[in-house]
């Protein structure tokens, strides 16, 4: 097959909705694209909510809910499918994560891919990341391989999604990357809190001041001192930020003080992990995507805190909204030609692989 039409989806920790994108690729002399269709489809509060408690839910709970999330998925991609009068090779998903520890050797995401498959009659492939964990790696990120095979024109790629990724070329030419710290994971907890679903281009982060005192406390946390490989979940969020959220009151303050956060943390790793390393011959251009780079705020400040060494690059609104989907499409793509799609360098698993379940091929 010379060129593959596939829909990717993607369900964020951020709780936004479930992402759709029917997508092509062609392999030619590099990998070319195209977002053909695409939409979020929103959550209700009610599903939001029930999504952002299930870790908590009883085993029984938990599984029938992963089917529940498959049949609806498959709905979702019915009615895409009739709208946009497209015929897909096979549908690629990530699900929706509900736990995440690599470090004691496992990862779930629901959104059952059988389900998928049995209401849709397409192909389905899904579960990507228990692959990688089971070779001792993080299992996240996954998105580096396309940030290298998609878009090699860019020295660093961005993702300021439920958590900050970010992934580079190091000095010997391999694909570095790792989660830096929380984003919309937070912003949108803090905006919850003001009444709202998210923090709107930044606005109440704009009329809030720095607290010291938190920010002090964020900087310290522990996650930030290991060195990559490293991933984040959940799990360490609700564990470790937000207790230090709850302990102060102003939600403007807090919400600037946590952009000026992600700010210092970025352009920290950007600084000792990229610009010490590598020599430019400019300030190279940092790929900006996922929810976050809709901040404007956020953005102002990563720019802020990076002066002048890097530079902050924002795509279309097609490509920041949709490029996880996107890439979760590749993902597919090679796994159904057999080809890595996760990388060693990147999770730190024993060995470079070709993750993902397939159902219906």
């Amino acid at each position: 097959m010379s060129i593959y039409h596939v829909i990717g989806l993607m369900s964020g920790t951020s709780l936004d909705g479930l992402d759709i994108a029917y997508c092509t690729f062609e392999k030619k002399e590099n990998w070319e694209y195209k977002i053909v269709h695409a939409e979020t489809i929103d959550y209700s509060e009610e599903f939001r909510l029930k999504l952002g408690t299930l870790y908590a839910a009883s085993a029984t709970d938990l599984i029938a809910f992963d089917h529940i999330l498959g049949r609806r998925f498959g709905k979702e991609v019915n009615a895409f499918i009739k709208k946009n009068h497209i015929k897909p090779d096979f549908i690629s998903s990530h699900g929706h994560t509900i736990f995440h520890r690599p470090e004691k050797g496992f990862t779930l995401q629901i959104g059952n891919g059988a389900d998928i498959y049995a209401e849709t009659g397409i192909p389905v492939i899904c579960d990507f990341r228990s692959v990688d964990v089971a070779f001792g790696g993080q299992g996240a990120p996954l998105v580096p391989i396309g940030d290298q095979l998609l878009f090699q024109q860019f020295e660093l790629c961005l993702n300021l999604g439920g958590i900050a990724n970010i992934s580079v070329d190091n000095e010997n030419n391999k694909r570095v990357a790792y989660d830096i710290c929380p984003v919309n994971f937070i912003l949108n907890y803090l905006a919850n809190e003001a009444g709202q679903a998210y923090d709107n281009g930044g606005s109440l982060s704009r009329q809030g001041n720095i607290n010291p005192e938190l920010l002090v406390q964020l900087e310290n946390l522990e996650f930030y001192k290991k060195h990559y490989p490293k991933s984040l979940g959940r799990e360490w969020i609700e564990q470790e930020v937000i207790p230090l959220m709850n302990r102060y009151e102003n939600i403007k303050d807090k919400l600037a003080t946590f952009c000026n956060h992600i700010a210092n943390r970025i352009n920290h790793d950007i600084e000792q992990y990229v610009l010490s390393k590598i020599k430019y011959q400019r300030a190279p251009v940092v790929f900006t995507t996922g929810g976050g780079a809709f901040n404007q705020f956020l953005i102002e400040e990563l720019q802020r805190v990076g002066s002048n060494k890097v530079q902050y690059f924002v795509p279309d609104k097609h490509i920041v909204s949709f490029k996880e989907a996107l890439i979760f499409a590749f993902l597919g793509v090679l796994r159904k030609r057999g080809e890595i799609n996760c990388l060693s360098a990147v999770t730190g698993a024993s060995r470079d692989n070709c993750g993902g379940i397939i159902y219906g091929m």
